[in-house]
Formats: structure tokens, C-alpha cells, sequence
């Protein structure tokens, strides 16, 4: 009978025991349920999950574990309730304050891209198609959409440069330019898949995205801010429930991007990479009239202005400085095109001026 007691009393003791060590291995404030819940990923492979650490058994990288809403989340979230939409105040070239959420984004349909006035890549090209898109649209703007255009580079880009960079562009009504504080505009960026990963071949900083949506319907996408101008727009005409036909008066914005299809190479590259701030023949736009541009300078600069026109600036070319100088300091931007492409859109202004000519000459005899 006593030895009956004495294993009874161990085998007390031991349950507490491991109850005990159970517990004393939980976070305080983490339930035990909660613990068994988590879970390690892979961050190279996500799809590799497991309920231990441990390491990848396709990489060996050491497993992570899962982020889960924690109190500080929870808290962030409830500042804009169930919308996905964070309702940060931000401030817009004006320097008026407004919400996100309560006042750019909710009940309407938008177009909204993360830029910053001092970038050298993306953004002076992106800014300027949208500029063709805007034209694309006509008077629906500032009525029926809106385009936001957000800094990521907030400490520089005061309201007072933001608008300066915006009628650098004549950018018209129904488009802001915003700032505001650092980690608002981060979780903006992360909230919208409009963040990512350092790339070290990618000195822009951003993704060229344009996210395009209509926030009664729920209907997002996200496209290239270097897209095809009629393709944007026509995408963002949809969003308000027009069908596949809607009116776009196509010839305002850009006479260089034919509704024919058109497999000229040359033709494509200056429609798409340079179109929406140059002309050949029509006049000065954002930047100069390129006609005749390859008689008066020399190939080799203009291999240089199309591949790397920041580096000519920094070195101070009279050609590049005044150039920058006379257009309102509108940087243009590195178009990222193989040599093969520079030499073919060269070849392109050539052509397309000796065409010019031709017709002229032809008008004038006529």
C-alpha cells in the first residue's frame, strides 16, 4: 500500500513538473495554444513551413518565424478600421493636410505612383506619360479620377518642391503631389505592394508602378508608370464602367503612337522612351524639338546624352548645362537601353528629319 502512495506521489510530482517547464518556456502574455500556432518559413523558399526551427532543406538557410499580429499591429490597424488603407495624414503641394483614405482614396477611382523630384531614372519619364495620360483624359479629371504622385524622399521633397516639379511638368487639375512623414509613406508603400526588396543592379530606389483602382468596386491593378499611354488610360476609363470602346481622343496626347500596328523599330523606341517628352517637328514639349538634332551634334554626344545624361551634367558639358538650364532643370532621365537601341532611335531622328524636310521642300513647291 505505501509503495502504491510513493508512485503516486512521483507521478504528481512529475505532471506539475512538466506543466511547470511547459509554461515557463511560453512568452508572458502568449497563451500555449498561441505558441503551437507558430509557425518558420524559409525566406528564400516560403513555401518550406515548419511548426520547429530549424534549417531549409533546400537551402539551409536558418527558418524564420511567420510575423503574426502583435498588440502594436492590432493598434495600427485599428486607426483606419477594416479598410485596407491606411488613413495617415499627409500634406499635398499646396500644403493642405489630408487623409489617405478619408480623402483621397475612398469612393473614388485613382491612379497613384511613388515618385521623388531629385531621381535620375524613372521617375522625370514616368512623370511625363502620365502627364500624355492626363491630356488622354480630359475634363473626367479632378471629377471622376484623381491621381496621387507621393514622395518617397519626404525630408527633400517639401510641398514647396513638390509643386515647383509639378508645373515643371504643367501637370492640370485632379492630380496631387504628396508628402509626409517617413514611416507614413513606408507603410503606404507596403500596404499597396508598391515596396521592395534592395536591388543592387536597380539604383532608382522604386519600382516604376502604377496602381489603378476604383475603391466602391474594389477592382485594383497595378501596371508600369512606363506603359502605353492609350493602354492606361483606356484601363482607368474602364474602372469607371465604360466598356472596351471608351472615348479617347487618342490623337491630342501623342501624334507619334499610331493606333495602326507599326513594327518600325526606331519609330516604337522614340514612341515609348521618348515621345512623351520630345517631338520631331511639332515643337518643344517637356524637353526640346529634336529635329535636326542630329546635324547639329555630334553622334557620340548624343550616345551620351541618351545613355548617361546625369554623368553630363556632373561633369558640366556647356552643350548638357545649358540645356538643363533652359528647360526648367527637368532632368532627363538614363532610358536604360541596350547600345543597339540608342543607335537605332539616333538613327530614327535622322531619318524622321530628312522625311520632314523632304515634305517640307515638297509643300513648298506645291
Amino acid at each position: 500500500m505505501k509503495r502504491t502512495n510513493v508512485k503516486l506521489l512521483l507521478l504528481g510530482v512529475l505532471m506539475v513538473s512538466i506543466s511547470l517547464f511547459i509554461n515557463s518556456r511560453i512568452p508572458a502574455g502568449v497563451s500555449y495554444a498561441q505558441q503551437q500556432s507558430v509557425e518558420y518559413s524559409c525566406p528564400m523558399h516560403p513555401e518550406v513551413k515548419s511548426k520547429t526551427p530549424g534549417d531549409c532543406p533546400k537551402c539551409g538557410m536558418h527558418l524564420k518565424q511567420a510575423s503574426k499580429p502583435d498588440e502594436t499591429t492590432a493598434k495600427e490597424d485599428s486607426r483606419w478600421g477594416e479598410s485596407p488603407f491606411p488613413n495617415v495624414e499627409l500634406t499635398t503641394q499646396d500644403g493642405k493636410k489630408v487623409h489617405f483614405y478619408d480623402d483621397l482614396i475612398k469612393g473614388k477611382v485613382i491612379a497613384l505612383e511613388l515618385i521623388y523630384t531629385t531621381c535620375k531614372y524613372n521617375c522625370p519619364l514616368e512623370t511625363a506619360r502620365m502627364v500624355q495620360v492626363q491630356k488622354l483624359l480630359g475634363d473626367r479629371m479632378g471629377k471622376d479620377i484623381f491621381f496621387y504622385s507621393i514622395t518617397i524622399e519626404p525630408e527633400h521633397d517639401t510641398p514647396e518642391v513638390l509643386k515647383a516639379y509639378a508645373e515643371k511638368y504643367n501637370v492640370g487639375p485632379g492630380w496631387l503631389f504628396l508628402t509626409g512623414k517617413p514611416a507614413d509613406i513606408k507603410l503606404i508603400s507596403k500596404k499597396l505592394g508598391l515596396d521592395k526588396l534592395p536591388n543592387g543592379n536597380d539604383p532608382d530606389g522604386h519600382m516604376p508602378s502604377l496602381l489603378i483602382g476604383n475603391e466602391k468596386t474594389g477592382i485594383w491593378m497595378r501596371n508600369s508608370a512606363l506603359d502605353n499611354t492609350k493602354f492606361m488610360a483606356l484601363k482607368i476609363q474602364q474602372l469607371l464602367g465604360y466598356g472596351a470602346q471608351a472615348a479617347i481622343n487618342i490623337g491630342a496626347a501623342n501624334s507619334t503612337e499610331s493606333a495602326k500596328l507599326d513594327i518600325d523599330k526606331g519609330k516604337y523606341l522614340f514612341a515609348t522612351r521618348c515621345a512623351a517628352c520630345h517631338t520631331i517637328g511639332n515643337g518643344d514639349k517637356v524637353g526640346p524639338d529634336l529635329l535636326g538634332v542630329t546635324s547639329v551634334r555630334d553622334r557620340a554626344w548624343l550616345n551620351r546624352m541618351i545613355v548617361e545624361p546625369d554623368k553630363l551634367i556632373e561633369e558640366k558639358d556647356p552643350i548638357a548645362t545649358a540645356l538643363f538650364k533652359k528647360y526648367r532643370e527637368i532632368r532627363m532621365p538614363r532610358l536604360g537601353l541596350a547600345q543597339e537601341d540608342v543607335n537605332t532611335v539616333i538613327d530614327f531622328m535622322k531619318t524622321q528629319t530628312a522625311e520632314f524636310k523632304k515634305q517640307e521642300t515638297a509643300g513648298t513647291q506645291n
